[in-house]
């Protein structure tokens, strides 16, 4: 007769924990019953969705930002009281641009140079967040 290994004695106090839901015994609960396909369309679809509600959030609580990963100078979104638009501000604190649109994936705003108005667009897809 073979010595059993992987057999777990349990005993009364023990078994009665487990059956008021008091203890687990398992991992169950965790397990989909399935592996994830992270190859099909609804997951990719997910990730990219993820990513785009992140850099967006970064983006609206006022996380500061390179517009490239060569770029030196650091930008910060700062919104308005009135929660209608907001600006961006350099790194030193000064005004660069009014923002009037806050999307999904993109930023629009405007700035004027020399009297003339002057649209300002952001890819938020291509932001690079300071950490």
């Amino acid at each position: 007769m073979t010595k059993l290994t992987n057999v777990v004695v349990l005993d009364r106090k023990t078994l009665t924990a487990i059956a008021n839901g008091e203890k687990k015994f398992d991992n169950r609960v965790n397990n989909t019953g399935r592996p994830v396909n992270k190859k099909s369309a609804r997951y990719k679809r997910l990730a990219k969705q993820a990513f785009y509600a992140d850099v967006n959030s970064k983006f609206v609580s006022g996380k500061a930002f390179k517009l490239s990963n060569d770029s030196a100078q650091e930008f910060r979104y700062t919104p308005s009281a009135d929660g209608d638009g907001g600006c961006l501000f350099n790194g030193i604190g000064s005004h660069e641009c009014n923002i009037d649109y806050i999307g999904r994936t993109k930023a629009t705003g405007y700035t004027f140079v020399l009297n003339k108005r002057v649209k300002v667009e952001l890819n938020l897809k291509t932001l690079k967040f300071v950490s």
